[in-house]
């Protein structure tokens, strides 16, 4: 799934591209993702010039107005979705279910999964904030709002191993999988360690190896796990340098130990049980 790095990536390449551009046109060909496609914006957005791109959590927000006409297009990737920019003269694929129609070129979402989203927030760009979707979202772990004792702070009274938790989209967005495992290496923290038995000192630890990792991975382009790409049509290659994800039985490269697969809350954890306590 494109957690917060691929997301990042993903709004970086389109702004330069959208941002201050005319939408002409929008197709909808499959409205059926995981929540239907509001046909309404058939006659809401073309017309409408694309203001910003901003991204909260794993969503995208794309900032619009028009005389008489003023929201914002929230997009999710879902587990599988990607957004590209194509020819005109691209004839669409099985899974291409939306796309806006902008001065030279498509912008095209494909989601083989459906389990992305394309819905519309009317008002001005702070509205965007309420809808339901992402009221109840976290906070966002690049931010200065996040950091160490934040974390202890909010991990106090969770008795759940730290991993899942660190996970949580409801306490911080955008941690994904791939992304947990490795800050929890980084700072020499156990994946089955009880959340509310580590200390102050080693959430700082944690919080640094949380925005260091983030941070790295976009520098990276992000991780192509599965089906993510970006809006070029290129890959993310963070997960060729991934210290633990994706490497059971495979030599630590911080010490003699061996990295070790468990299941926790139905994912995969990869840990060194020699150098992570």
């Amino acid at each position: 799934m494109p957690e917060l790095p691929e997301v990042e990536v993903c709004r970086r390449g389109l702004l330069p591209e959208v941002e201050g551009q005319r939408i002409e046109g929008v197709v909808i060909r499959s409205p059926k993702l995981r929540y239907p496609i509001p046909p309404a914006l058939l006659e809401l957005l073309p017309g409408c010039f694309v203001r910003s791109i901003r991204r909260r959590g794993k969503y995208l927000l794309f900032d619009c107005a028009r005389p008489g006409v003023e929201g914002t297009l929230i997009l999710h990737l879902g587990m599988s979705g990607n957004l590209r920019f194509v020819p005109f003269a691209q004839a669409p694929e099985k899974h291409d279910h939306f796309e806006l129609v902008l001065g030279s070129q498509l912008l095209r979402l494909a989601d083989p999964r459906r389990f992305g989203l394309v819905l519309w927030q009317p008002g001005p760009p702070l509205a965007a904030e309420r809808h339901p979707l992402l009221a109840v979202l976290g906070v966002e772990p690049l931010t200065e709002a996040f950091d160490g004792d934040w974390l202890h702070a909010a991990c106090s009274r969770r008795g759940a191993p730290v991993k899942p938790v660190l996970m949580d989209s409801h306490m911080v967005v955008g941690i994904g999988n791939i992304y947990a495992s490795e800050s929890l290496f980084r700072a020499g923290i156990s994946p089955l360690r009880a959340a509310n038995r580590i200390s102050p000192a080693r959430y700082h630890l944690l919080a640094a190896a949380v925005r260091e990792t983030l941070s790295d991975a976009i520098a990276a382009g992000g991780s192509s796990i599965r089906d993510y790409v970006h809006s070029d049509g290129g890959a993310g290659c963070f997960q060729i340098q991934a210290a633990v994800y994706e490497r059971d039985g495979e030599p630590c490269r911080r010490c003699d130990g061996v990295i070790r697969q468990i299941r926790q809350s139905g994912r995969s954890s990869y840990y060194c049980p020699s150098c992570q306590h």
